[in-house]
């Protein structure tokens, strides 16, 4: 399986295309702003395509030829202002989605924002809300196609090193988790077909990663 990188330069991204690249059956392809960034995946063995998610569909498209599958990880960050946020987190997300509708892959998987139901929308406060409505109308927009799509809320994000136990189910309390163990539920969630159609929340926890994704249903 070949597996397009999107936002491969993030700290999710560069563990992910780091596990996919120690796998058997995987291998990556990194999706990276700048050809300076390209060396770190090169290291790896894995291929590079520079491209902008500002850029249009039919570039990203190009990114996507060949790939069995796409994995958003990228994010504006939060040092960004509103303008990013919807250039990246929304629009970027949609026009990845259109690409890889259109370059022929089936398989998507999102790494959303921890809750992006309308509740949360209401409740987040002025600086967070712009990032949860990106989120929500990305998430929305993936469900409505005919995607394999996987959608995976992760807790507060650390640096902390990846303890391979985490707790994941539709609705878990909310928690913090390290961004190496998201890499790791990608990586499981790939690798196990029960995640198709599923979206769910991942926060540490006491479970082994691919027992947790298992019995998603």
């Amino acid at each position: 399986m070949k597996v397009l990188v999107v936002g491969a330069n993030g700290q999710i991204g560069k563990h992910l295309v780091r596990f996919i690249q120690g796998s058997d059956s995987m291998e990556a392809r990194a999706m990276i702003r700048k050809q300076e960034q390209a060396s770190f995946f090169e290291g790896l063995g894995a291929e590079t395509a520079v491209v902008d998610l500002e850029d249009d569909v039919d570039v990203i498209e190009k990114a996507a030829e060949g790939v069995d599958t796409v994995v958003f990880t990228a994010g504006s960050g939060g040092n960004t202002g509103k303008d990013k946020t919807l250039m990246i987190d929304l629009d970027g997300a949609v026009k990845t989605i259109e690409a890889a509708k259109t370059a022929g892959v089936k398989r998507f998987v999102m790494i959303s924002s921890f809750d992006t139901t309308r509740r949360a929308i209401q409740e987040a406060n002025e600086n967070f809300s712009p990032y949860v409505v990106a989120k929500h109308y990305a998430d929305e927009w993936l469900k409505a196609t005919d995607l394999d799509y996987t959608i995976i809320h992760p807790g507060l994000l650390t640096n902390d090193e990846g303890t391979g136990m985490v707790n994941a189910a539709p609705e878990v309390n909310r928690d913090e988790v390290p961004r190496e163990d998201i890499a790791r539920t990608i990586l499981a969630s790939l690798e196990n077909d029960k995640s198709i159609g599923k979206e769910f929340q991942v926060v540490k926890g006491a479970t082994a990663i691919k027992d947790a994704i298992d019995p998603m249903k």
